[in-house]
Protein backbone atom coordinates (compact mmCIF):
# COMPACT_ATOMS: atom_id res chain seq x y z
CA UNK A 1 0.00 0.00 0.00
CA UNK A 2 2.91 2.90 1.04
CA UNK A 3 4.80 1.78 -2.34
CA UNK A 4 1.42 2.25 -4.35
CA UNK A 5 1.22 5.47 -2.12
CA UNK A 6 4.18 6.62 -3.33
CA UNK A 7 3.72 6.02 -7.03
CA UNK A 8 0.63 7.92 -6.87
CA UNK A 9 1.44 10.55 -4.22
CA UNK A 10 0.51 13.52 -7.28
CA UNK A 11 -2.76 12.94 -7.76
CA UNK A 12 -3.11 11.75 -3.56
CA UNK A 13 -2.15 15.18 -2.75
CA UNK A 14 -4.60 16.60 -5.46
CA UNK A 15 -7.76 14.68 -3.51
CA UNK A 16 -6.47 15.92 -0.55
CA UNK A 17 -6.67 18.88 -1.22
CA UNK A 18 -10.33 18.09 -2.73
CA UNK A 19 -11.46 16.43 -0.03
CA UNK A 20 -10.11 19.04 2.60
CA UNK A 21 -11.90 21.59 0.45
CA UNK A 22 -15.30 19.69 0.41
CA UNK A 23 -15.16 18.61 4.35
CA UNK A 24 -14.51 22.80 4.64
CA UNK A 25 -17.82 23.66 2.90
CA UNK A 26 -19.45 21.21 4.39
CA UNK A 27 -18.92 21.62 8.17
CA UNK A 28 -17.26 25.05 8.43
CA UNK A 29 -17.77 24.15 12.44
CA UNK A 30 -14.99 21.85 12.07
CA UNK A 31 -12.42 24.74 11.32
CA UNK A 32 -11.13 25.84 14.36
CA UNK A 33 -10.96 22.69 15.77
CA UNK A 34 -8.60 21.84 12.47
CA UNK A 35 -6.78 25.26 12.80
CA UNK A 36 -5.42 23.42 16.29
CA UNK A 37 -4.18 20.60 14.64
CA UNK A 38 -2.13 22.49 12.15
CA UNK A 39 0.59 22.88 14.07
CA UNK A 40 1.34 19.53 15.48
CA UNK A 41 0.48 17.56 11.90
CA UNK A 42 3.00 19.98 10.25
CA UNK A 43 5.46 19.49 13.12
CA UNK A 44 5.09 16.00 12.65
CA UNK A 45 5.47 16.19 8.74
CA UNK A 46 8.84 17.98 9.42
CA UNK A 47 10.26 15.47 11.72
CA UNK A 48 10.00 12.66 8.85
CA UNK A 49 11.47 15.21 6.56
CA UNK A 50 14.18 16.08 8.83
CA UNK A 51 14.60 12.52 10.23
CA UNK A 52 15.82 11.55 6.25
CA UNK A 53 18.57 14.36 6.67
CA UNK A 54 21.17 12.40 7.98
CA UNK A 55 23.61 14.26 9.87
CA UNK A 56 27.05 13.32 7.85
CA UNK A 57 25.48 13.71 5.07
CA UNK A 58 24.71 17.24 5.81
CA UNK A 59 28.14 17.60 6.69
CA UNK A 60 29.26 16.59 3.19
CA UNK A 61 26.74 18.24 1.47
CA UNK A 62 27.56 21.70 3.08
CA UNK A 63 31.02 21.81 1.12
CA UNK A 64 28.65 21.23 -2.23
CA UNK A 65 28.99 24.86 -2.88
CA UNK A 66 27.88 25.60 -5.72
CA UNK A 67 24.82 24.18 -5.38
CA UNK A 68 24.14 25.34 -1.80
CA UNK A 69 25.46 29.10 -3.11
CA UNK A 70 22.68 28.22 -6.36
CA UNK A 71 20.02 27.62 -3.75
CA UNK A 72 20.25 30.81 -1.63
CA UNK A 73 20.66 33.09 -4.56
CA UNK A 74 17.59 31.66 -5.81
CA UNK A 75 15.48 32.06 -3.00
CA UNK A 76 16.59 35.37 -1.14
CA UNK A 77 18.34 37.25 -4.15
CA UNK A 78 16.30 36.06 -7.60
CA UNK A 79 13.02 35.62 -5.74
CA UNK A 80 12.41 39.12 -3.74
CA UNK A 81 13.55 41.08 -7.32
CA UNK A 82 10.51 38.75 -9.27
CA UNK A 83 8.26 39.72 -6.08
CA UNK A 84 9.00 42.68 -5.77
CA UNK A 85 8.36 43.27 -9.67
CA UNK A 86 5.10 41.52 -8.87
CA UNK A 87 4.16 43.62 -5.93
CA UNK A 88 2.27 46.33 -7.79
CA UNK A 89 -0.11 43.81 -9.43
CA UNK A 90 -1.09 43.08 -5.73
CA UNK A 91 -4.12 44.22 -4.27
CA UNK A 92 -3.60 47.82 -1.94
CA UNK A 93 -4.72 46.38 0.55
CA UNK A 94 -2.60 45.61 3.45
CA UNK A 95 -3.44 42.18 4.84
CA UNK A 96 -3.77 40.35 1.55
CA UNK A 97 -0.27 42.18 0.55
CA UNK A 98 1.32 40.30 3.87
CA UNK A 99 -0.19 36.91 3.50
CA UNK A 100 1.51 36.93 -0.48
CA UNK A 101 4.83 38.24 0.75
CA UNK A 102 4.63 35.85 3.81
CA UNK A 103 4.35 32.85 1.61
CA UNK A 104 6.04 34.04 -1.31
CA UNK A 105 9.82 35.06 0.36
CA UNK A 106 9.67 31.93 2.44
CA UNK A 107 11.14 28.72 0.30
CA UNK A 108 9.35 25.55 0.59
CA UNK A 109 11.24 22.43 2.73
CA UNK A 110 8.56 19.74 2.62
CA UNK A 111 6.60 18.40 -0.65
CA UNK A 112 9.15 20.52 -2.88
CA UNK A 113 11.34 17.15 -2.10
CA UNK A 114 8.65 14.84 -3.30
CA UNK A 115 8.00 17.27 -6.71
CA UNK A 116 11.79 17.40 -7.49
CA UNK A 117 12.28 13.60 -6.89
CA UNK A 118 9.27 13.15 -9.22
CA UNK A 119 10.89 15.05 -12.16
CA UNK A 120 14.47 13.83 -11.45
CA UNK A 121 16.08 16.52 -9.28
CA UNK A 122 18.46 15.94 -6.95
CA UNK A 123 16.47 15.20 -3.68
CA UNK A 124 19.51 14.56 -1.54
CA UNK A 125 21.43 18.11 -2.06
CA UNK A 126 17.80 19.63 -1.31
CA UNK A 127 17.01 17.59 1.91
CA UNK A 128 20.22 18.59 2.76
CA UNK A 129 19.90 21.70 2.06
CA UNK A 130 16.83 21.87 4.16
CA UNK A 131 18.21 22.94 7.48
CA UNK A 132 20.45 26.26 6.11
CA UNK A 133 17.07 27.40 3.88
CA UNK A 134 14.84 27.51 7.19
CA UNK A 135 17.19 29.15 9.50
CA UNK A 136 17.79 31.94 6.49
CA UNK A 137 14.26 32.36 5.85
CA UNK A 138 13.55 32.93 9.71
CA UNK A 139 16.40 35.98 9.63
CA UNK A 140 15.52 37.48 6.27
CA UNK A 141 11.77 37.28 5.89
CA UNK A 142 10.96 39.97 8.62
CA UNK A 143 13.71 42.10 7.33
CA UNK A 144 12.38 41.50 3.35
CA UNK A 145 8.78 42.29 5.28
CA UNK A 146 10.14 45.71 6.68
CA UNK A 147 11.43 46.35 3.43
CA UNK A 148 8.09 45.91 1.03
CA UNK A 149 5.96 47.07 3.23
CA UNK A 150 7.63 50.07 5.52
CA UNK A 151 8.06 50.42 9.49
CA UNK A 152 4.53 50.29 9.98
CA UNK A 153 4.48 46.30 9.85
CA UNK A 154 6.30 46.92 13.34
CA UNK A 155 2.31 48.09 14.88
CA UNK A 156 0.67 44.78 13.91
CA UNK A 157 3.29 41.86 13.76
CA UNK A 158 4.97 40.96 16.82
CA UNK A 159 8.21 38.95 17.21
CA UNK A 160 6.81 36.34 19.55
CA UNK A 161 4.74 33.80 16.64
CA UNK A 162 8.38 34.43 14.50
CA UNK A 163 9.81 32.38 17.54
CA UNK A 164 7.21 30.14 18.42
CA UNK A 165 6.97 29.05 14.97
CA UNK A 166 10.78 28.71 14.30
CA UNK A 167 11.03 26.42 17.62
CA UNK A 168 7.86 24.36 17.48
CA UNK A 169 7.97 23.91 13.51
CA UNK A 170 12.53 23.41 13.42
CA UNK A 171 14.30 23.62 16.19
CA UNK A 172 11.98 20.84 18.05
CA UNK A 173 11.33 18.65 14.71
CA UNK A 174 15.10 19.02 13.97
CA UNK A 175 16.60 18.14 17.18
CA UNK A 176 14.13 15.24 17.65
CA UNK A 177 15.07 13.83 14.00
CA UNK A 178 19.01 13.86 15.26
CA UNK A 179 18.15 12.25 17.78
CA UNK A 180 16.44 9.41 16.45
CA UNK A 181 19.07 9.23 14.35
CA UNK A 182 21.48 8.58 16.74
CA UNK A 183 19.42 6.04 18.46
CA UNK A 184 18.98 4.28 14.98
CA UNK A 185 22.79 4.26 14.66
CA UNK A 186 23.51 2.39 18.16
CA UNK A 187 20.24 0.31 18.55
CA UNK A 188 18.52 -1.71 16.05
CA UNK A 189 15.08 -1.00 17.30
CA UNK A 190 15.97 2.71 16.43
CA UNK A 191 16.09 1.80 12.62
CA UNK A 192 13.16 -0.11 12.84
CA UNK A 193 11.34 2.81 13.99
CA UNK A 194 13.50 5.54 11.54
CA UNK A 195 12.57 2.85 8.57
CA UNK A 196 8.89 2.88 9.49
CA UNK A 197 8.81 6.47 10.53
CA UNK A 198 9.99 7.43 6.78
CA UNK A 199 7.53 5.31 5.13
CA UNK A 200 4.59 7.64 6.57
CA UNK A 201 5.91 10.65 4.58
CA UNK A 202 2.96 10.49 1.72
CA UNK A 203 0.23 10.01 4.20
CA UNK A 204 1.76 12.82 6.63
CA UNK A 205 1.48 15.35 3.55
CA UNK A 206 -1.72 13.96 2.84
CA UNK A 207 -3.01 14.77 6.37
CA UNK A 208 -1.59 18.08 6.42
CA UNK A 209 -2.75 19.50 3.36
CA UNK A 210 -6.38 18.06 4.20
CA UNK A 211 -6.33 19.69 7.34
CA UNK A 212 -5.09 23.13 6.38
CA UNK A 213 -7.84 23.22 3.27
CA UNK A 214 -10.61 22.06 5.44
CA UNK A 215 -9.96 24.46 8.45
CA UNK A 216 -9.08 27.77 5.77
CA UNK A 217 -11.85 26.73 3.25
CA UNK A 218 -14.51 28.45 4.78
CA UNK A 219 -12.95 31.80 4.87
CA UNK A 220 -11.48 31.64 1.41
CA UNK A 221 -15.07 31.84 0.31
CA UNK A 222 -15.45 34.70 2.73
CA UNK A 223 -12.89 36.31 1.56
CA UNK A 224 -13.27 35.20 -2.57
CA UNK A 225 -13.32 38.06 -4.37
CA UNK A 226 -9.69 39.40 -2.44
CA UNK A 227 -8.02 35.93 -3.39
CA UNK A 228 -9.24 35.49 -6.67
CA UNK A 229 -7.01 38.78 -7.48
CA UNK A 230 -3.86 37.82 -5.88
CA UNK A 231 -4.32 33.86 -8.24
CA UNK A 232 -2.77 35.52 -11.23
CA UNK A 233 0.03 36.43 -9.06
CA UNK A 234 0.59 33.19 -7.89
CA UNK A 235 0.37 31.91 -11.61
CA UNK A 236 2.52 34.50 -12.56
CA UNK A 237 5.62 33.80 -10.27
CA UNK A 238 5.15 30.23 -10.96
CA UNK A 239 5.74 31.20 -14.49
CA UNK A 240 8.43 33.70 -13.90
CA UNK A 241 10.12 31.51 -11.63
CA UNK A 242 11.06 28.67 -13.75
CA UNK A 243 12.67 30.79 -16.27
CA UNK A 244 14.45 32.17 -13.46
CA UNK A 245 15.70 29.21 -11.78
CA UNK A 246 16.81 27.80 -15.32
CA UNK A 247 19.00 30.76 -15.50
CA UNK A 248 20.32 30.39 -12.15
CA UNK A 249 21.45 26.58 -12.55
CA UNK A 250 23.22 27.11 -15.77
CA UNK A 251 24.75 30.81 -14.50
CA UNK A 252 26.58 28.24 -11.85
CA UNK A 253 26.74 25.32 -14.65
CA UNK A 254 25.18 22.82 -12.28
CA UNK A 255 24.23 18.88 -13.99
CA UNK A 256 20.66 18.28 -14.39
CA UNK A 257 19.59 17.08 -11.19
CA UNK A 258 20.93 19.81 -9.51
CA UNK A 259 19.64 22.36 -11.82
CA UNK A 260 16.05 20.65 -11.59
CA UNK A 261 16.26 20.96 -7.51
CA UNK A 262 17.54 24.54 -7.76
CA UNK A 263 14.32 25.50 -9.97
CA UNK A 264 11.95 23.98 -8.06
CA UNK A 265 13.42 25.27 -4.95
CA UNK A 266 13.00 28.74 -6.66
CA UNK A 267 9.96 28.45 -7.31
CA UNK A 268 7.94 26.43 -4.39
CA UNK A 269 6.86 27.92 -1.40
CA UNK A 270 6.73 27.55 2.20
CA UNK A 271 3.31 28.14 2.09
CA UNK A 272 2.36 25.53 5.23
CA UNK A 273 5.02 26.64 8.02
CA UNK A 274 4.13 30.03 7.27
CA UNK A 275 0.57 29.88 8.01
CA UNK A 276 1.15 29.20 11.95
CA UNK A 277 2.83 33.20 11.09
CA UNK A 278 -0.70 34.51 9.03
CA UNK A 279 -2.75 32.97 11.97
CA UNK A 280 -1.31 34.63 14.64
CA UNK A 281 -1.53 38.02 12.85
CA UNK A 282 -4.19 40.52 14.57
CA UNK A 283 -8.14 39.90 13.22
CA UNK A 284 -7.69 43.20 10.83
CA UNK A 285 -5.59 40.92 9.22
CA UNK A 286 -7.20 37.46 9.25
CA UNK A 287 -7.20 37.65 5.31
CA UNK A 288 -3.73 37.24 5.03
CA UNK A 289 -3.91 33.47 6.18
CA UNK A 290 -6.74 33.21 3.47
CA UNK A 291 -3.95 34.23 0.96
CA UNK A 292 -1.49 31.86 2.30
CA UNK A 293 -4.07 29.14 1.68
CA UNK A 294 -4.99 30.08 -1.72
CA UNK A 295 -1.03 29.94 -2.87
CA UNK A 296 -0.68 26.42 -2.00
CA UNK A 297 -4.00 25.55 -4.56
CA UNK A 298 -2.30 27.24 -6.72
CA UNK A 299 0.96 25.83 -6.09
CA UNK A 300 0.10 22.05 -5.96
CA UNK A 301 -1.54 22.10 -9.54
CA UNK A 302 1.65 24.57 -10.77
CA UNK A 303 4.22 21.67 -9.67
CA UNK A 304 1.57 18.97 -11.36
CA UNK A 305 3.19 20.85 -14.83
CA UNK A 306 6.14 21.50 -13.45
CA UNK A 307 6.80 17.52 -13.16
CA UNK A 308 6.39 17.32 -16.76
CA UNK A 309 7.93 20.71 -18.01
CA UNK A 310 10.98 21.01 -15.40
CA UNK A 311 12.84 18.22 -17.52
CA UNK A 312 12.28 19.35 -20.75
CA UNK A 313 13.57 22.31 -19.80
CA UNK A 314 16.97 20.68 -18.13
CA UNK A 315 17.40 17.52 -20.37
CA UNK A 316 20.03 14.76 -18.72
CA UNK A 317 22.13 15.33 -21.43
Amino acid sequence: MIARMEQHQVALYLAALAAGALIGLAAPALGPGLEHAINPVLGLLLYVTFLQVPAAELGRSLREGRFLIAALVVNFAVVPLVVAALFAFLPDDRAVRLGALLVLLAPCVDYVIVFSGLAGGSNRRLLAATPLLLIAQMVLLPLYLLLFLGPDLADVVEPGPFIEAFVVLIVIPLTLAWSTQAWAARRVAGQRFTATANLTMVLLMIVTLLTVVASQIPKVSDALGQVARVIPVYVAFLVVMAFAGLAVAHLFRLDAPAGRAVVFTGATRNSLVVLPLALALPDALAVAAVVVVAQTLVEVVGMVVYVRVVPRLLPMN
